[in-house]
């Protein structure tokens, strides 16, 4: 007879902190992973967007261009380009190498809270606190929008794209997913601001955090509320939540200084991290591997698992 396979033991949440950078930009609005996790980006108060290895602690090329403080960043699936978005009601297309603003868009009646290329870069998407999600076309000269995204009836704060589809969570209290294929637009009423969004890395669940300090567990597709999960503080402030890159847990910032992290299926806590005294303001979970930034005040800091040991790095 065939014995059942042992249980896939949960991976390690990283709890080591490797790395603490100060980023001398201002307090740092978000950070943010790349594609393939060897860079990330830290958008400042100051106006200037900062491109960094985190795994050395090197700033590697700032960018600056921006009115006003820079409130998101995302890089390009072929690290040659960023995009960036600021309070300043404007969104800019980057030239990595060079540095060079390529593109600015305007159109936004409001502050910039996030931003997405899609899959190809071809595309840049923009949520604002006009309620509004702007598609902008990366090779076209045109200055307007292709396609604005108007049902929201408050600001959207958070944006995420998969191949087919777009997620938003906005202060009316609601998760809107567009299904680009079907041509479909999904809503499920959460009841209190959503400050951030996230799908799970198997597409079959969308994660939302508001501001009544919880994060819910949707399923992408009926809506069905998985899981909720507390124990943090999320009552005033734009903060990021994520899942981890393996999927078993999901985790938030918190504004009493921590990063608290769940079993995504138990609902349980399984780490508390102690970052800060104030508000920790972003994080990024990287894509494959067990490690974590996270931003509060002017710093970003790095974290790994507890076995991790600097001369293990693997990251160029």
């Amino acid at each position: 007879m065939a014995f059942p396979e042992p249980k896939p033991e949960k991976p390690e949440l990283p709890k080591k902190l490797v790395q603490n950078l100060e980023c001398k930009q201002g307090a740092v609005r978000a950070v943010r992973f790349n594609v393939d996790g060897n860079y990330c980006l830290t958008c400042g108060s100051d106006k200037s967007l900062k491109l960094w290895n985190p795994h050395k602690g090197t700033v590697l090329k700032t960018y600056s261009g921006h009115g006003y403080e820079v409130l998101d960043a995302a890089g390009s699936f072929d690290n040659s380009q960023l995009c960036s978005c600021g309070a300043d009601k404007i969104v800019i297309l980057w030239d990595v190498a060079t540095g060079q603003v390529v593109r600015k868009f305007r159109g936004h009646a409001g502050k910039v809270n996030c931003v997405q290329f899609n899959e190809e870069a071809t595309v840049i998407l923009s949520g604002s606190i006009d309620s509004t999600v702007r598609c902008w076309d990366c090779r076209s000269r045109h200055p307007d929008p292709i396609q604005a995204l108007d049902e929201a009836k408050d600001g959207v704060s958070s944006l995420r794209i998969s191949d087919h589809e777009i997620l938003t969570g906005s202060v009316d209290g609601r998760v809107r997913r567009y299904d680009l294929r079907a041509g479909e637009l999904y809503s499920d009423y959460i009841g209190s601001p959503v400050t951030s969004v996230c799908f799970s890395k198997d597409g079959q669940c969308t994660l939302a955090a508001s501001l009544d300090s919880t994060l819910r567990l949707l399923d992408k597709d009926s809506g069905e509320l998985l899981g909720e999960y507390t124990g943090h503080q999320n009552q005033a402030c734009k903060l990021d939540c994520c899942l981890n890159d393996q999927d078993t847990h999901v985790g938030s910032c918190s504004e009493d200084g921590r990063v608290c992290f769940w079993d995504l299926v138990e609902g349980s806590l399984a780490l508390s991290l102690p970052v800060a005294r104030g508000t920790v303001q972003s994080l990024s979970f990287h894509p494959a591997a067990s490690c974590l930034l996270t931003a509060t005040g002017g710093c970003i800091q790095l974290w790994r698992e507890e076995a991790f040991a600097l001369d293990d790095q693997v990251f160029g």
